[in-house]
């Protein structure tokens, strides 16, 4: 039970720091990806306040053995760069730059997002279901010819 409401803490403080910082503001996010046109600075900011934070919880969870609720802490990442990494960054850039959302925000508009914002989580749930196949595929190994 703990868990539970660590996680529903977890969750609202996310939600509400993507709604205040304008993560959920499609336009905004677009703006932020239109380099050349209207640019919109102000979400480097709010990528530099969530990736300083990340880097100090990841230099705490290096010297510990578990969570602070006793579960095991998943693995470090792997740095290395494949083709389903390119792939997947592609992908997830060329939604999040059509779109202006990304999995998080989108869950955290659907109450207010309108349609728009439940096609988007229906495809992102629509990609989730055909992810593991298209990985299957991506993982086998390529015969020399």
């Amino acid at each position: 039970m703990q868990r539970l409401v660590f996680a529903f803490i977890a969750g609202g403080l996310f939600g509400a720091g993507l709604f205040i910082s304008g993560m959920t503001d499609t336009t905004k996010v677009q703006g932020w990806l239109d380099v050349f046109g209207a640019w919109d600075p102000t979400l480097a900011f709010v990528m530099g306040g969530a990736m300083l934070p990340m880097a100090l919880a990841w230099l705490i969870a290096a010297r510990r053995r578990s969570a602070l609720l006793g579960t095991v802490l998943p693995p470090k990442p792997s740095t290395r760069i494949d083709r389903k990494l390119v792939l997947g960054s592609l992908l997830f850039g060329a939604g999040w730059g059509l779109a202006g959302l990304c999995p998080g925000p989108a869950i955290a508009s659907l109450s207010y997002g309108g349609t728009g914002g439940y096609i988007f989580v229906a495809a992102m749930l629509t990609g989730m279901i055909v992810a593991p196949f298209v990985r299957t595929r991506l993982d086998k190994p390529v015969p020399a010819e």
